[in-house]
């Protein structure tokens, strides 16, 4: 393989064309053109062009009772329909999930039309070029005016059909209001990839912040910090004394919801789901 490898590892992995569900041990390669699954003498490659889905814990039922932490990848050849299983550890699959969209995404020629509602309110606001760009917990529409999604902020995302193609219509909090930005790539597979990487991005944070409980002083705390409030100014926002506001703010750390640094408190990934769906309950 001639051209740059972004990742390189060992794992077990089947593919739908093995005579066995059984999975094997062997190498994968991935670089920006191709993924290569090779064990002992035999090699699949799969050009990156071919891939029109890419799922992570899921994988088809004659194969439940062999895999764990998986990754999924779907690809046409020959005009059909192909499926390559790789297991893994946790968190050799996020990552690996991560540089896989990166491969398929990154640098995608898109149109971005942001915001085209505010609220129920639908704008004038008009398709801009852009170029695509993933990073870990938030997209990026790259362009004269860019516009990035910070994942844990989208409360709603579906595909659209419209009289030029289809868009992704994606909406989420953006400094305290419900908008919705549009979005339209270059090929009809890759919007279906970013719908994917949307998808699972969203669900594992989802799934983080199920498992946490607050109170109603704790969320009326996040809302406060996602509005800019400094820990200096809780005290009078919440109407409690400065004990009360040390003790809920040790309560969201412990949490995971809140961090401070330099610049002061802010949210976590999962802090700002939470405060999110409390801005969408609101508008809606």
């Amino acid at each position: 393989m001639s051209e740059k490898v972004i990742a390189d590892f060992v794992a077990r992995f089947s593919l739908d064309t093995f005579d066995s569900p059984e999975p094997v041990k062997g190498r994968i390669v991935l670089s920006r053109k191709r993924l290569v699954l090779a064990s002992g003498d035999s090699k699949t490659t799969v050009p990156l062009s071919s891939i029109f889905d890419i799922n992570v814990g899921q994988v088809p039922g004659d194969l439940e009772s062999f895999f764990q932490d998986t990754i999924t990848i779907a690809y046409r050849k020959d005009d059909r329909r192909r499926t390559a299983v790789v297991e893994a550890g946790s968190e050799e699959v996020t990552r690996f999930k991560t540089v896989l969209f990166k491969a398929q995404l990154n640098g995608s020629k898109a149109k971005v039309k942001h915001p085209s509602r505010v609220g129920g309110r639908v704008t004038g606001a008009s398709f801009r070029p852009s170029k695509l760009k993933i990073r870990p917990g938030e997209v990026e529409f790259v362009g004269s005016e860019s516009v990035t999604v910070n994942l844990a902020n989208v409360t709603h995302f579906q595909k659209e059909t419209r009289e030029r193609g289809s868009v992704l219509a994606v909406r989420h909090a953006d400094e305290g209001q419900s908008v919705t930005s549009e979005f339209a790539i270059e090929s009809d597979r890759k919007l279906n990839l970013l719908g994917r990487y949307l998808r699972l991005e969203y669900s594992e944070l989802a799934q983080e912040v199920e498992e946490v409980t607050t109170s109603e002083d704790e969320m009326e705390a996040l809302v406060a910090i996602y509005s800019g409030a400094r820990s200096g100014d809780l005290a009078g926002t919440l109407g409690v004394d400065s004990s009360r506001v040390t003790m809920l703010l040790n309560d969201l750390r412990e949490k995971g919801l809140i961090d401070e640094g330099q610049k002061g408190l802010s949210l976590t990934a999962q802090g700002q789901l939470l405060v999110s769906d409390r801005i969408e309950s609101v508008n809606t």
